[in-house]
């Protein structure tokens, strides 16, 4: 299983289990949420809420004014939590379409050989009927 260190740190234990995730932003607070698909019969949460404050930054402005712009950026972590959950899902999604990909070519060989002994056995009752 691979780590993901800023997950783990943030106290999810289970990243195998994860269903899906959404971000928010409500005033200087970016809001993540994080929801699993738990066994049946689990006592764990079906889902957590997490909360990173913005970080305000003063930039240097270039309009000849003397005062400095005030940025807000995303919480460092935040951003790091969030390209571990994009692997994941990103993960999940590649081993679903590699498995579709699998089924559909195990059809394809199914219908192929079906064919292929069709046409032996109608060979057969040719022999046969000489």
């Amino acid at each position: 299983m691979k780590s993901y260190p800023h997950l783990t740190e943030m106290g999810v234990l289970h990243p195998q289990q994860i269903h899906k995730f959404s971000v928010n932003s409500i005033a200087y607070t970016d809001i993540l949420r994080i929801v699993y698909t738990r066994p049946k019969g689990s006592i764990l949460p079906v889902s957590r809420t997490y909360k990173f404050p913005r970080i305000q930054r003063s930039l240097k402005a270039d309009s000849g004014a003397r005062q400095p712009e005030t940025v807000m950026e995303s919480d460092p972590a935040f951003r790091a939590a969030l390209a571990e959950l994009q692997d994941i899902t990103q993960a999940k999604k590649h081993k679903q379409d590699v498995a579709g990909e699998i089924l559909e070519e195990l059809r394809l060989l199914e219908e192929d050989i079906s064919l292929r002994s069709d046409y032996i056995k109608e060979l057969v009752r040719k022999i046969k009927e000489k």
